[in-house]
């Protein structure tokens, strides 16, 4: 039996036992990094409705809290995400549960292009369908060699029109359209070289890549790396010279804020910043 309909088969078969146990995320919250982990490892970590109020509300949560620096979305089990559970998509089901399924998947990439902080997926698992849609969309991707990325909805008649959406996104439009129409995966280093995945990481060095970065980014002023995603994602499906002329516009407004005189005051000065981390404006004493 082919290998990504057995994986669609097992998960659907598993989901119905699962539902009643304890929550399907984790979230755990130190040192400015938020962590969600897909935690239904029994149903392949299903973007089922359930899951899917779950994460949009965690992913959702603390953005007014100056201690939230980075967001990690993780899972357990064998898949990071086997896409949506399609239990809920049979015949018995109605528009209004269709409707649900994809409008909540919409919500949850909405939700990691507003964040005001970037969103990093760490992969050491497949990421199927929905769940490679999920990676897709995060502002950083990493995960293990042994990962594979794949969507395989035609193989069981769903073609993957909004999973494409976002893989269409990172990754050269030949490959897309390689994934969508033929379901076959691409290997980590096959995604890395394709733009889908940032870096491929030895399973006992992930965690440790996965901090560098996020303390990296911790590092910077949390206003300055707020505005600067919230513009990139603003600027970067416009015409270049309609983008070169908003960009003008940010760098100006910009160099108003106090983060960033006291940017530039440390690097002449040859001392560490003291960040605010708030979009306060600058105020010559």
């Amino acid at each position: 039996m082919n290998f990504f309909r057995k994986s669609f088969l097992q998960y659907c078969s598993v989901y119905r036992r699962c539902m009643s146990s304890n929550s399907l995320t984790k979230v755990a919250f130190a040192n400015g990094i938020k962590t969600i982990t897909l935690a239904s490892p029994q149903t392949r970590n299903t973007l089922s409705i359930s899951m899917e109020k779950e994460l949009l509300k965690n992913l959702s949560a603390d953005w007014e809290n100056k201690d939230l620096r980075v967001i990690v979305l993780d899972s357990e089990g064998p898949l990071f995400s086997a896409g949506h559970n399609l239990n809920e998509m049979t015949a018995k089901n109605n528009l209004e549960i269709y409707n649900e399924i994809f409008e909540l998947a919409s919500k949850i990439m909405f939700a990691i292009i507003d964040c005001p902080v970037p969103v990093i997926a760490k992969v050491k698992a497949g990421a199927f369908a929905a769940g490679c849609q999920l990676v897709a969309q995060c502002d950083i991707a990493l995960c293990t060699p042994n990962c594979k990325f794949a969507t395989p909805g035609a193989n069981v008649g769903i073609f993957c029109s909004t999973p494409g959406i976002a893989i269409a996104r990172c990754v050269h439009p030949m490959v897309t359209r390689h994934m969508l129409f033929t379901g076959l995966p691409l290997t980590a280093h096959e995604a890395n070289a394709n733009g889908l995945i940032f870096k491929v990481c030895e399973e006992e060095d992930i965690d440790k890549e996965v901090d560098h970065i996020c303390q990296s980014i911790m590092s910077k002023s949390r206003a300055i790396i707020m505005n600067g995603k919230r513009f990139y994602y603003k600027q970067v499906d416009l015409p270049i010279k309609e983008a070169f002329k908003l960009g003008e516009k940010e760098m100006i407004n910009t160099l108003s804020l106090k983060d960033t005189q006291e940017g530039i005051d440390c690097f002449l000065q040859k001392r560490k910043p003291q960040w605010c981390h708030s979009s306060e404006p600058y105020k010559n004493k």
